[in-house]
């Protein structure tokens, strides 16, 4: 049973910064290509951004790159997005996924959600103005 729980969502104000974390458990996180989506009420479900299994490669949507670091922790199974200069346009529920394969190194296919195989809850992010 894999099980991804995100925490650290809130409500910032425009400009302020986020740090969400995705605590990970029944997968051997060494293995697997981790990320983050987001989805805002009435749209469709957006890639936000992608680490490698080693955590030495990342990708991200152009709608935050610049703005957002995706790092993980493997000895901790933990992956974290720190979210600064935060706009109203970030708000958004945002998921932590897993790959759906291991060893997975085609990032440049991450965008599309039949690259994932599990996901968390979700955490809600609202950004004010």
């Amino acid at each position: 049973q894999v099980q991804l729980v995100e925490s650290g969502g809130g409500l910032v104000q425009t400009g302020g910064s986020l740090r969400l974390s995705c605590a990970a458990s029944g997968l051997p996180v060494t293995m697997y290509t981790m990320g983050w989506f987001r989805q805002a009420p009435g749209k469709e479900r957006e890639f936000v951004a992608g680490i490698s299994w080693s955590g030495g490669s990342t990708y991200y949507a152009d709608s935050v790159k610049g703005r957002f670091i995706i790092s993980r922790d493997n000895d901790k199974a933990t992956m974290v997005l720190q979210m600064n200069s935060l706009k109203p346009e970030d708000t958004a529920v945002y998921y932590c996924a897993s790959a759906n394969f291991p060893w997975r190194y085609d990032m440049g296919t991450m965008s599309t959600p039949d690259y994932w195989g599990s996901w968390g809850q979700g955490t809600q992010v609202t950004v004010s103005s």
